[in-house]
């Protein structure tokens, strides 16, 4: 089914969080691994106005349809950083636009020459870039959709706002993954010399979403408390098998492949024995 933009950026709009009760966040705090986790993602969300930023230097701001895309796709991001950071907030986890400018400036040099790497890059291949870009957001999208509805699982049964707050999310996540796996079949399908450079681009540079604004350790941190494990793995199985039925992308594993980088096993961890009573 074709994605309707049209619909899309009529519909587009803030992801919601007034009607839930964060006061239960203060009777009952989450716990620290999952406040980590939390405020890795909320980073990864405040950043797409730079991930927009590169790609505007690129030919796939000349296609309206991926611009139109873009802007609400921006707008809804901003918004999910802003529901996390709501959730920080009320454990006394600050996340302003200072701290933000402070990590910004923390990638030095390597931020500032994203866009021009990505002109460059880009306007080289040419109109097949688009399908480049498309593939690569699918990529991303899958995983991001797959993180949120795993820490909702995870969180569920004893932090119910939390998960009902990810879901939320996630509902968002799902339109932008439409629109990108979309877009990325019909482009691949057209062309060869796009398909080529997808498959390479994405088995020889894909990392984590997040992975180039963040520490190893915290993108270790995270990679292990939503995929670590035989039901983790399962479901980087599950975004790799959507990435591989893209045209031309047929057996790659680029998702389980960075598990297994950071050393992340499939193995489900012995629960850590309760201490001796006294």
């Amino acid at each position: 089914m074709a994605f309707d933009i049209v619909k899309y950026t009529r519909a587009s709009d803030a992801v919601g969080w007034a009607d839930l009760d964060f006061d239960e966040f203060e009777r009952n705090p989450l716990p620290e691994h999952t406040l980590r986790s939390l405020r890795y993602m909320c980073d990864v969300e405040y950043h797409t106005v730079c991930y927009l930023r590169d790609m505007l230097t690129t030919p796939s701001h000349k296609e309206p349809e991926i611009a139109a895309f873009m802007t609400m796709w921006n707008r809804e991001e901003f918004w999910h950083g802003e529901a996390l950071a709501a959730v920080l907030e009320r454990h006394g986890i600050h996340v302003d636009y200072s701290a933000l400018k402070a990590k910004r400036l923390k990638l030095g040099f390597k931020d500032r020459l994203d866009p021009i790497k990505q002109s460059f890059g880009s306007n080289l291949i040419g109109l097949d870039f688009a399908a480049v870009h498309m593939a690569w957001g699918a990529a991303n999208e899958w995983s991001a959709n797959a993180a949120y509805h795993r820490l909702a699982a995870l969180e569920g049964s004893e932090h119910p706002v939390l998960a009902e707050l990810l879901k939320r999310i996630a509902q968002q996540e799902t339109k932008h993954v439409a629109f990108y796996a979309t877009q990325a079949r019909e482009r691949l399908a057209k062309s060869k010399k796009a398909r080529v450079i997808a498959r390479f681009a994405l088995r020889k540079f894909w990392g984590p979403v997040g992975s180039t604004i963040a520490e190893p350790d915290e993108v270790k941190h995270v990679m292990g408390h939503l995929f670590q494990g035989s039901e983790g793995r399962k479901l980087v199985r599950g975004i790799d098998t959507h990435i591989a039925r893209l045209p031309g992308l047929d057996g790659l594993t680029i998702v389980e492949n960075s598990l297994e980088a950071r050393g992340i096993t499939a193995e489900d961890l012995e629960p850590t024995p309760e201490p001796a009573a006294a």
